[in-house]
């Protein structure tokens, strides 16, 4: 079974853990992906800034960011990675698009699921877009 770890630096006014459990789940269960953990930061914009200037060499704030890794644990378990999500980010965006915050965490999730599992939308003509679209559809609520 895959197992989902979030940390919560700041909280959104909604429950959010279970959604976001239930969609990294999702799209490991769809993808074929087993026996894997998966952390979940929920930050603000100083801290993803941060982050984006120290490992990305961007001084900027984002709404999500990735940290792949892979280790294989002591128990047997891999490790995918990590996603950081700015809820300060998420929420001006949820009000920009119309849409609740719920709805945008589960969307920057899903998004940096895929970046965990080596999906590049930078890189990959499309690919990527037209399956993050295809499990909005199947996943989100």
């Amino acid at each position: 079974m895959n197992q989902v770890h979030i940390t919560w630096e700041r909280r959104p006014q909604q429950p959010t853990a279970e959604s976001l459990r239930r969609i990294v789940r999702g799209v490991l269960r769809k993808l074929g992906e087993q026996d894997v953990d998966v952390s979940i930061l929920m930050t603000g914009d100083d801290q993803i800034r941060s982050l984006s200037r120290k490992y990305m060499d961007r001084d900027r704030a984002t709404d999500v960011l990735s940290f792949p890794d892979g280790d294989e644990m002591p128990n047997g378990r891999r490790l995918l990675g990590e996603i950081v999500i700015s809820l300060d980010s998420a929420g001006e965006q949820a009000a920009r698009l119309g849409h609740s915050i719920v709805r945008e965490l589960e969307e920057l999730t899903l998004h940096g699921t895929l970046h965990l599992l080596g999906y590049d939308h930078q890189r990959d003509q499309g690919e990527m877009n037209r399956l993050e679209l295809r499990l909005r559809e199947e996943l989100l609520t």
